[in-house]
């Protein structure tokens, strides 16, 4: 019978073994078609990625059939207004009254008024309100409400910040409010994105020599890391022609592109060179890496896609638009891990182990993990208990959690913006509380309702109200006043009502009602973050109107933020669990093992969470992190960005280890030794693997902005707690206390198992 040559051809047709895989057989043969195709593919995705940023949209972060949203685009396009969201501070070089300051001050007040996308503008100059100059007498304001869009109000924004600040004449401008706010956030952002890949790339280069060995292998992973971010910048270029798709999704574009790409190749390349080191030609090798460690790195591509998806439930397109990236980059990273890859390996075969390095030693059975390993098996009830009780105190903050309206805190101190909000903020107190805003978009003739009136009496006299303006005169304390009145009221110590009196006057050229409709603007001196705040939102909706009404402003932009996410949260949860449940079902056969995970992951999760109370919310700790403000409270559509993508991570460590202990368990049967030799084997690449995806994400941390930092160090402090806590001590634990309980399934799930499992 004749034998043939492994080097040569048809080495697949050799009788010693059964013949590799279909992929692998295609992938040797056509390697060079395979690597040509990807990078055609990479040069279309690169040209129609290229200048993705320019068409992505800003904000998002609040659900469009909410009041809030609703109130904002009624005021923008029915009643020409709202109440203030630009402020500029202007300062002279001599008296605010002199006469070359008062005309440079109309001057500049009608020049904003005029501007594209600018409803109104007023002024101390413009109105006379002696309110709206500060006490000192050496500042004054100017207050506009910009309108359209969240992103067309940015750009509005960031138009008027680069014409009018700095200097004007005789006059010192300075820009803030929620508008310019909100833009310089996304214009830092991208900044301190590009920066921190400028950081990460560098690290992570050198974690992959350490963790190869070789230069030849570290570089793939990178190959990898670059066909899946031009691919996702491509899909998100033209899911951008069709929907609303956040600049933000950039970010985790980058940050998860290199890292599951390092993880995927990591985990292939490394069973690529265990079998070409134990004798096995490259078309075996190959084979036998599809097969074990390709199927797996399949699998955690689906368990990722399936936890980020949870985020498509929501209604802001902020959160989907993270979907549509993460979504992306992770089946593009697996794409490239399986396909493009393997063809490169087909290229290279034993060359993969060139340019090894000469410090490095491949591990052996003694190593580490081997030795961690043992010890965990020998004690596995003392590892579970102390592991647990550190996550669990770890996780007591996040008892406290509270939600709050991002503000110019966010920005990091001495940034002009936040500087300027923070001088409004001591000489104009009221300005750092908008009024609530409602809208009853279908009352026609309102100015002459006496059903208004009664309405506008009981809201003026809700706790906490202290004005309310509206198309039938300004009430307070179930009265209509004059603004002499309300000034004398003030001085008897009402706070901040004099100050509201200039907000009124300022906006009172608006038309509070049109032929069908009105608004009215419902002031307080409450912070808008605050419990009594959404507790007064609450009220003003429970109270009968003359006609449906609908309530906005930063604390009911708030309140329906925290009920949208409550409300879609089960189904998000359900989506999560549900497709973990099943595909580690079918991955392990097991009942036991995937309830453990799903549970394992929580408490990890909460443990993460917990910290970034102690620290982002409560200010501990807060020089570990770099310079932010703690501001009391978590903006709340975070949380759930950072929980869905750190499941998903958290899930891609649990299927390396467990693929590996499944391998071992189905060779021999003997679950202690499975798992020891599972978490021998996949410890150093689970922790390379979570290093890079820490230094990726954690990258992130280093922005100047508190939202993105926060995000960066909670990625990447949740990684590192899965990856060594975790994967490394208790889940081993808790499988070795298990035994063969974590492979057992009642019969009809085990005939499922056998029918659809990913291992047979």
């Amino acid at each position: 019978m004749k034998v043939h040559d492994v080097n040569k051809t048809d080495p697949w047709e050799a009788d010693a073994q059964p013949p590799p895989g279909r992929l692998a057989v295609f992938l040797v043969r056509r390697r060079w078609v395979a690597l040509l195709l990807a990078g055609l593919g990479f040069t279309l995705a690169s040209l129609v990625g290229v200048g993705v940023t320019g068409h992505l949209s800003s904000g998002g972060s609040v659900d469009p059939d909410a009041d809030s949203a609703q109130v904002g685009r009624l005021l923008s396009e029915r009643f020409g207004g709202g109440v203030p969201n630009l402020i500029m501070l202007v300062e002279a070089d001599t008296s605010l009254d002199d006469p070359e300051v008062v005309h440079a001050g109309r001057v500049l007040t009608r020049a904003v008024a005029n501007s594209q996308g600018v409803a109104y503008a007023h002024s101390y100059w413009s109105t006379g309100v002696d309110a709206l100059r500060s006490p000192d007498q050496e500042r004054a304001l100017i207050v506009a409400r910009l309108i359209g869009t969240e992103t067309q109000v940015m750009d509005t924004a960031g138009r008027l910040i680069d014409q009018w600040e700095g200097r004007y004449g005789p006059l010192q401008v300075s820009v803030t409010g929620s508008g310019p706010i909100n833009h310089v956030i996304e214009e830092r952002s991208a900044r301190d994105l590009a920066r921190a890949e400028l950081i990460t790339l560098p690290i992570t280069g050198a974690i992959l020599l350490i963790a190869f060995g070789t230069m030849v292998a570290a570089g793939l992973p990178l190959l990898v890391g670059v066909f899946s971010i031009a691919g996702t910048f491509a899909v998100l270029r033209l899911l951008a022609a069709i929907t609303d798709v956040s600049i933000f999704a950039l970010n985790i574009t980058t940050a998860l592109g290199f890292g599951l790409a390092v993880d995927f190749s990591l985990f292939l390349v490394t069973r690529f060179r265990e079998e070409t080191a134990a004798g096995q030609d490259t078309v075996r090798a190959l084979d036998t890496t599809l097969r074990t460690a390709g199927r797996t790195v399949l699998f955690s591509a689906l368990t990722v896609m399936l936890s980020l998806s949870a985020l498509l439930v929501f209604p802001m397109y902020f959160l989907r638009s993270l979907a549509y990236a993460g979504i992306a980059v992770v089946a593009f990273s697996a794409v490239g891990a399986l396909f493009v890859l393997p063809a490169a390996l087909a290229v290279l075969g034993p060359r993969v182990h060139a340019g090894r390095l000469p410090w490095h030693k491949p591990p052996r059975d003694g190593d580490l993990w081997h030795r961690l390993g043992s010890r965990v098996m020998r004690r596995p009830l003392g590892v579970a208990v102390l592991v647990t009780a550190l996550l669990v105190l770890l996780a007591l903050p996040f008892l406290g959690i509270r939600f709050g309206v991002v503000d110019h805190r966010a920005l990091p101190p001495g940034d002009p913006i936040r500087t300027a909000a923070e001088q409004v903020t001591r000489d104009f107190p009221v300005y750092q509380y908008t009024p609530v805003t409602v809208v009853l978009p279908d009352l026609p003739n309102a100015a002459s309702s006496s059903e208004l009136r009664q309405y506008v009496l009981a809201l003026s006299r809700l706790p906490y109200v202290t004005r309310v303006d509206s198309a039938i005169g300004t009430f307070h304390n179930g009265r209509q006043i004059d603004d002499s009145e309300h000034e004398q009221a003030a001085g008897q110590g009402a706070a901040n009502q004099a100050i509201q009196t200039a907000i009124s006057q300022a906006i009172r050229s608006q038309r509070y009602a049109d032929e069908h409709g009105t608004w009215i603007a419902v002031s307080t001196d409450l912070d808008p973050s605050s419990r009594q705040a959404r507790e007064l939102v609450t009220q003003i909706r429970q109270l009968p109107a003359p006609a449906p009404a609908l309530v906005g402003g930063e604390t009911a932009t708030l309140v329906d933020a925290l009920t949208s996410l409550r409300n879609r949260a089960p189904w998000a949860a359900a989506v999560i669990i549900g497709s973990t449940l099943a595909l580690l079902f079918l991955f392990t056969g097991g009942l036991l093992v995937p309830f453990k995970a799903v549970g394992l992951n929580l408490l990890s999760l909460t443990a993460t969470f917990g910290a970034l109370v102690f620290i982002f919310q409560e200010g501990h700790l807060s020089w570990l992190v770099g310079e932010f403000t703690p501001m009391g409270f978590l903006e709340p559509t975070l949380p759930t960005l950072m929980f869905c993508v750190a499941f998903g991570l958290s899930m891609d460590y649990e299927v390396f280890l467990l693929s590996r202990i499944t391998e071992e368990y189905r060779r021999h049967g003997d679950n202690g030794v499975a798992v020891m030799t599972g978490l021998a084997r996949t410890g150093r690449l689970i922790t390379a693997a979570a290093l890079v995806v820490a230094v990726a994400l954690g990258g992130l941390a280093t922005s100047a902005i508190s939202a993105l930092k926060m995000i960066g160090v909670g990625l990447a402090l949740a990684v590192l707690v899965d990856a060594t806590l975790v994967r490394g001590l208790l889940a081993p634990a808790v499988m070795r206390l298990a035994g063969r309980a974590n492979w057992w399934a009642p019969g009809p799930l085990r005939r499922l198992h056998a029918r659809f499992a990913f291992y047979h």
